[in-house]
């Protein structure tokens, strides 16, 4: 068995499960997942909900019984837990993610095993990236609103731009960790796609579609998409996913909608700065895929 611990938005829940499929992919296992993080009412943390359930996910939600058997292995921090994590500890039962980049155990550990972390880099899933596409599709067919705007996209140079702001906006904390990717970035991005395509459509989604709106202003067809609210995401990440070319912010959210693009001539850009203020020990140098355009 393995259990991945989900926790986050509907992005990092992706990079969460990707991780654990490929283990279970690999052993021939199951895998489960740990979605006690969204009952936690924490200081600081955006309230986040379990939101993999919109897409043809191949996992079942572990029990309270089964994520207890796994917790004894966790190490704990400080001294007085030194004889405890001596003896009963266990790194490759109860793994945690020891730091930002690709670390290349974690694709060699065997079940039982569970899985605490960020995982943020298509390398821990890239060699089953059929599966992973599969099954990150949404289950309910396209319909309303989403299906006329999915038909604009299939019918122009679409570009989708995703505008991350929200808590990396309202959270003083999450603020000066994350940072968000100003206007001129934006500028920048539409400014160099526009010199590789003709004729774009640009489609722009964002959680603060009031700043969109006021800032963002290509001087081609743009379509603002505003439409879904609350836990309808997940729509606009399918369409975002749609347009044959992106760009993002520093947000796995958009991270997904480009990676999920399936236009093997899709131009992606991305912002060069992932974090804001971070430790020197976090390294993003496997975030964006090599053939993305960081700016």
């Amino acid at each position: 068995m393995i259990i991945t611990r989900l926790s986050g938005g509907l992005g990092n829940q992706m990079f969460q499960y990707a991780v654990g499929r490929r283990i279970a992919h690999a052993n021939n296992d199951i895998l489960k997942l740990d979605i006690s993080a969204f009952n936690l009412k924490q200081r600081n943390i955006t309230p986040r909900i379990f939101e993999l359930n919109n897409l043809n996910i191949n996992a079942e939600i572990a029990t309270d019984q089964e994520i207890k058997y796994f917790k004894k292995y966790k190490r704990k921090n400080g001294r007085r837990w030194f004889l405890y994590n001596k003896i009963f500890a266990n790194t490759k039962i109860y793994a945690r993610a020891k730091h930002y980049h690709f670390d290349p155990d974690i694709l060699t550990l065997k079940p039982p095993v569970y899985l605490d972390g960020n995982w943020v880099t298509e390398k821990y899933f890239k060699d089953i990236e059929d599966i992973i596409r599969k099954e990150f599709a949404v289950k309910n067919p396209l319909a309303g609103r989403d299906k006329e705007i999915a038909d604009i996209i299939a019918n122009t140079h679409s570009v989708g731009i995703h505008i991350r702001r929200a808590d990396y906006v309202a959270n003083p904390e999450t603020a000066n960790h994350h940072g968000v990717c100003e206007t001129e970035y934006y500028k920048k991005a539409i400014d160099f796609v526009t010199q590789k395509i003709n004729n774009p459509h640009f489609f722009i989604f964002s959680d603060d579609h009031a700043w969109a709106k006021q800032n963002i202003h290509p001087d081609f067809p743009t379509t603002y998409v505003d439409h879904n609210k609350g836990d309808k995401g997940y729509e606009d990440m399918r369409l975002m996913s749609l347009c044959q070319h992106q760009i993002i912010a520093n947000s796995t959210f958009s991270w997904w909608g480009a990676w999920l693009n399936a236009n093997p001539d899709k131009i992606v850009v991305a912002p060069q700065k992932w974090f804001n203020k971070v430790k020197p020990s976090v390294d993003t140098k496997d975030v964006i895929p090599g053939s993305w355009i960081k700016m």
